[in-house]
């Protein structure tokens, strides 16, 4: 096998441990092992310099059992279609985990955005869609942002689309300028989610926040949302870190100074702020690897895939890891840590699923031309996040399972009711 081959290998041996607890026919995971479309397009753009670039792009559908396909676009160098099926089969599972009528897709563009002009990366991203326009739909398959795109280019990309369809179609794309019909709360839900399922482990260990330590390695959108919202409660965030190193500091930082640095300078500094004014506060410099091994009581990976490796799982002293970057723990490491009664960890399929539930919300909304005020978004999301994660922690203590294989478990549920509701070999043979 492959490298290459092994990442979507991999997303498909999470379904293993699985369905020895669930209650699905055989046809279900046969069809979880088979996206059911796969394109791949080249996308020619004008450089500003006149000369012309071939971008590769793609786009997966898992599985419209349960619906509509959704998924995010991203934007990075290192896209392959591996791993965009990987995306694809962990989209398709946390929708069916929210119990979101969707099923699971993922796009991207083998491309550093960071090099491209803003009028190159309109053109692109109009681009994409031109080559995607007849994949895609508001009844078909639903993109959303993902790393390195955001709600400007999800803007172009819904334009782009109603031109080709000659109909304005906000329905085809979520995570929109709210000018655009996206909707309020969209921007902070992938954080917000997180934040509500360590806020019901808070409930169940009764945790102190000004005694609980936070290390959360990304802080982008979704890391600077969760950070945000513990900070607020009185949690000690010690550790945070971009692409660019990490800093620690063991008293805690104040969050908002943090961010407010990092959005106005794109640097991570150690500063508290007053307004405008910034002064440097003491921290440590640490890489992202010597982050993940902090001494904290929650570790939030919110940055890429593969953190977490079987060359460092041994060393992650966090009792609580909560998944809010896509895949950041690998099989290999999961199995080291699932042997240590000590650690729980929050999969991503449940502590990241608050994006998709609030995406789910914007759709509801384009549909039918009646958008929610932020309070009622928030609430909404809060209802969702915590009734399924309640529902996920009571199947991990009945089957005596991993948080992983319970929320995997309730997935392959969900799914199975829905094939098993058009017909498998036990009804066609007359065996029901």
């Amino acid at each position: 096998m492959s490298e290459e081959n092994t990442i979507f290998q991999d997303a498909l041996g999470r379904l293993d441990e699985a369905q020895k607890y669930a209650t699905i026919d055989e046809e279900t995971l046969q069809r979880m092992q088979y996206p059911i479309q796969i394109l791949q397009v080249s996308i020619p753009v004008r450089m500003d310099d006149g000369s012309l670039r071939i971008f590769k792009g793609y786009r997966v559908r898992h599985d419209d059992t349960r619906g509509p396909t959704k998924g995010g676009i991203r934007f990075h160098p290192q896209v392959d279609l591996e791993e965009v099926k990987a995306l694809s089969l962990w989209m398709t599972c946390k929708c069916a985990v929210m119990d979101i009528p969707y099923g699971g897709a993922k796009g991207g563009v083998i491309v550093n955005p960071k090099e491209l002009s803003p009028l190159e990366l309109e053109r692109l991203s109009r681009g994409f869609i031109e080559k995607m326009a007849d994949f895609i739909g508001p009844d078909r398959d639903i993109p959303a942002p993902d790393v390195y795109t955001n709600e400007r280019i999800m803007g172009w990309m819904m334009n782009e689309y109603s031109n080709i369809v000659r109909r304005h179609s906000p329905g085809v794309i979520t995570g929109k300028p709210i000018a655009l019909g996206g909707s309020q709360g969209r921007a902070t839900a992938t954080g917000r989610g997180a934040y509500h399922c360590i806020k019901q482990l808070e409930k169940k260990r009764g945790w102190k926040p000004a005694n609980t330590t936070v290390a959360i390695q990304g802080f982008g959108n979704a890391g600077q949302g969760v950070a945000e919202l513990l900070h607020h409660d009185g949690y000690r965030i010690v550790a945070v870190s971009d692409s660019q190193g990490a800093i620690y500091r063991e008293e805690g930082f104040d969050v908002p100074s943090i961010m407010h640095a990092k959005n106005e300078s794109r640097e991570l500094k150690a500063v508290y702020c007053e307004g405008s004014v910034c002064e440097s506060v003491d921290a440590q410099k640490l890489s992202n690897e010597e982050l993940l091994e902090l001494d904290v009581d929650i570790l939030i990976p919110a940055a890429m895939e593969n953190a977490i490796t079987k060359d460092n799982a041994k060393n992650i002293k966090a009792n609580v890891i909560v998944e809010v970057a896509n895949g950041p723990i690998t099989v290999e490491a999961d199995a080291i840590l699932g042997k240590r009664k000590d650690v729980l960890v929050v999969p991503d399929i449940l502590a990241n699923a608050g994006g998709v539930t609030v995406s789910y919300f914007e759709w509801v909304q384009n549909r039918c031309g009646d958008y929610w005020e932020e309070e009622h978004v928030f609430h909404r999301l809060e209802q969702t996040m915590c009734k399924q994660f309640e529902k996920v922690y009571d199947m991990m203590k009945e089957h005596e399972v991993p948080m992983r294989t319970a929320a995997y478990t309730l997935a392959l549920n969900r799914i199975g009711a829905a094939v098993a509701s058009t017909g498998t070999v036990r009804y066609f043979s007359g065996q029901e």
